[in-house]
């Protein structure tokens, strides 16, 4: 049964190579096709080396287990399939896994348990974050396969110190997986996607206390539930012991929450003056089409035409997605042809202020500080222009000269930013080939708002919603509304565009402000300050939509205090490697 299953799976991997091959040439693009590509590879790699996966006779029920668990956390995951509660058990599985490895061994067995953990964790990176590849195939499995490394730290860990402080085993898994998802929203090799938090962002109504704690209260939550689900788990295999208790305590774990949530949002009430927003979806499939087949002339006048289906002398702001045109040098911006066709468009309105993301470079005059990202360009012998680029936000009004500009300043790992550049300098063939740049692109030190006489907002531009405390520095700079501006054309009409969406209702919660959401293509929305998507439009569609929010001022608890589980896990996180170091030391010397 083993080789005809490993050769049914290299036939579907081979299959779906040709024609992801064949498609890219005849310029489609490939949707679903990299899930059954990496999840038919993956499988056929992990069985045709099964034999040697482990010594152990229990390898097959290890890999079987540990399967399990990367299927339940994928499958848990926001817009996979609607059951979010697979992951308050998803880690069970590859618990039991670690538990028996130590029983087996008498002692703790880093390398036995990386081989399960890692497995588990491709599998959930494979269902949940396939879509990355249809932005490049080389992003898509460096995502995959580097993220999972980076993932089985934790567990790892966890292990070492459980077989060094048995009794405080499980809060190290809990504590070291919070602090790695605390350090991995932070540093330059960043992915947050796969943040336990975001895995019931599609029901806003269940994680109404996010805007007390959080995403990580939402992880707190599915790691507490995962050990209280193993202790029940154990309780009823010895059948030595009722059940009850331990069922009851978990269900309370799960339901109280959720209870509290569902007060939360069933109370609440929208805060804050109302203001009219339209939307633009101008729908230009960015592979093919938007970069490099339609003239920006032709993008120009589909924006103009959609905009006038909506835009009335009642419009507050009428917002456009990430770089939508350009490139412009910053101190011209005024003097860009679509800039002036949009100002003569709408000179008619004078209380419309228009917010669009531009692709932009700034030119460094002599004697001004460079950033990091400075690139150069010899125009002739002795005169070297020194410049950098930008994914930026500008916000205009008719009547207006004054531009401002807001700089995106959390990066994409690869296409904006070679992370670590100074280590990772032998990686520069591989950025630019995804068109990427070792330079990276120019970013601001702080969040910035975009201020006019209807109130300030928050120019957040594609990956900056996808981080919670990240976000409450536009509100800490007085953002009374949030403008998410993105491009999610890259990744088809997949999963990715849907969870990024989702996740915008995070932002929300969290901050209690209202969201007015223009994508490229699919899908672009309003929020409410609950979390509720109104008026989403349809994927691989033009439209513009209208619709009121509210600019709220009232600060949340989580906007004041920002991931404070997060530092309390990282705290705790450096007491529990002490301990473990100690213990372990003295282990060897007895």
């Amino acid at each position: 049964m083993r080789v005809p299953l490993i050769i049914a799976l290299a036939i579907i991997s081979l299959w779906m190579a040709i024609d992801m091959v064949q498609r890219n040439n005849q310029e489609l693009l490939w949707g679903y096709r990299p899930l059954a590509f990496f999840l038919a590879s993956w499988g056929a790699l992990v069985l045709l080396f099964e034999k040697r996966f482990s010594p152990s006779p229990n390898r097959l029920r290890w890999l079987g287990l540990s399967t399990l668990s990367g299927l339940l956390l994928g499958v848990g995951f926001p817009d996979i399939l609607p059951v979010p509660f697979l992951m308050l058990i998803g880690f069970v599985p590859l618990l039991i896994v670690e538990r028996e490895i130590a029983q087996d061994w008498g002692k703790a067995d880093r390398w036995e348990v990386f081989k399960f953990t890692y497995h588990t964790l491709v599998l959930w990176n494979i269902i949940a974050t396939y879509w990355v590849a249809n932005t490049a195939f080389i992003a898509g499995f460096f995502a995959i396969w580097v993220n999972s490394l980076l993932m089985s730290i934790p567990f790892v860990l966890f292990h070492q110190s459980k077989q060094a402080m048995p009794r405080l085993g499980y809060l190290a898994f809990i504590a070291y997986w919070l602090t790695f998802e605390y350090i991995h929203l932070r540093w330059e090799l960043t992915w947050p996607w796969l943040t336990l938090g975001n895995s019931f962002a599609e029901y806003p109504a269940l994680v109404q206390w996010y805007e007390y704690t959080g995403v990580f209260g939402g992880g707190l939550w599915i790691l507490l539930a995962n050990v209280l689900a193993l202790k029940l788990w154990d309780v009823y295999q010895s059948r030595q012991q009722a059940i009850l208790w331990p069922a009851l305590r978990l269900s309370a774990l799960i339901l109280a929450p959720m209870l509290l949530s569902l007060a939360l949002y069933n109370r609440y009430e929208e805060k804050g003056a109302e203001r009219e927003v339209v939307v633009v979806q101008p729908n230009f499939e960015p592979h093919y089409e938007k970069f490099e087949r339609v003239e920006e002339r032709d993008q120009v006048t589909r924006f103009l035409e959609l905009s006038r289906q909506q835009v009335d002398e009642k419009t507050d702001y009428l917002v456009f997605p990430e770089t939508s045109f350009g490139l412009m040098e910053t101190s011209q911006i005024n003097s860009y042809p679509a800039i002036q066709r949009i100002r003569e468009t709408f000179r008619d309105f004078p209380r419309l202020k228009i917010v669009t993301g531009i692709d932009a470079y700034h030119i460094f005059e002599p004697g001004e500080p460079r950033s990091a990202a400075v690139r150069e360009q010899l125009r002739r012998p002795g005169d070297t222009l020194f410049y950098e680029i930008l994914n930026a936000a500008i916000q205009i009004e008719p009547g207006k000269e004054e531009v401002p500009l807001y700089r995106k300043s959390k990066l994409v790992p690869g296409p904006e930013i070679l992370p670590y550049r100074r280590i990772f300098f032998f990686m520069k063939p591989l950025i630019e080939k995804l068109e990427g740049t070792t330079a990276g692109v120019g970013t601001q030190p702080e969040r910035s708002v975009l201020s006019s006489s209807a109130g300030k907002v928050a120019p957040a531009i594609c990956y900056e919603s996808v981080f919670g405390e990240y976000v409450t520095g536009y509100i800490k700079k007085g953002a009374q509304a949030i403008f998410i501006m993105t491009n999610d054309g890259w990744w088809d009409n997949t999963a990715g565009h849907r969870q990024h969406l989702h996740f915008a209702s995070l932002r929300a919660i969290e901050t209690r402000r209202a969201i007015a959401r223009s994508a490229n293509t699919g899908i672009s929305a309003f929020i409410n300050q609950r979390g509720d998507i109104l008026q989403a439009t349809r994927y691989g569609e033009p439209a513009a939509i209208k619709g009121t929010i509210r600019f709220n001022d009232v600060i949340t608890f989580y906007v004041k205090w920002g991931d404070a589980i997060g530092r309390v896990a990282l705290f705790a996180t450096i007491l529990l490697l002490l301990n473990t170091f100690v213990r372990s030391r003295l282990k060897k010397n007895v």
